[in-house]
């Protein structure tokens, strides 16, 4: 009867230090990716304020066209100045 109680002792103890060591092994694995997700978050307001500050930067080109048919409309007028004026 003592060795039939043992036995029942040793596959709780063996069965308690597997849960531990899975348990480790995936606090081992969890914490580096809330790591790398905690440093990517930091990064991540840089960046967006780096794109915000970009946007502001080329927020002008839009106007671009504009500005080129308006550069096509003077040059053409000048030509025709000069045409007139025999140049």
């Amino acid at each position: 009867m003592l060795l039939l109680a043992e036995g029942s002792t040793t596959g709780w103890t063996v069965g308690y230090i597997i849960g531990i060591v899975v348990v480790v092994a995936v606090v081992a694995l969890v914490v580096p990716i809330l790591l790398l997700a905690r440093s990517i978050g930091n990064r991540a307001a840089d960046i967006n304020d780096a794109l915000e500050q970009a946007v502001m930067n080329t927020d002008s080109l839009k106007e671009l066209n504009t500005t080129i048919e308006a550069a096509g409309a003077i040059t053409d007028g000048l030509a025709r100045g000069r045409a007139r004026l025999g140049g």
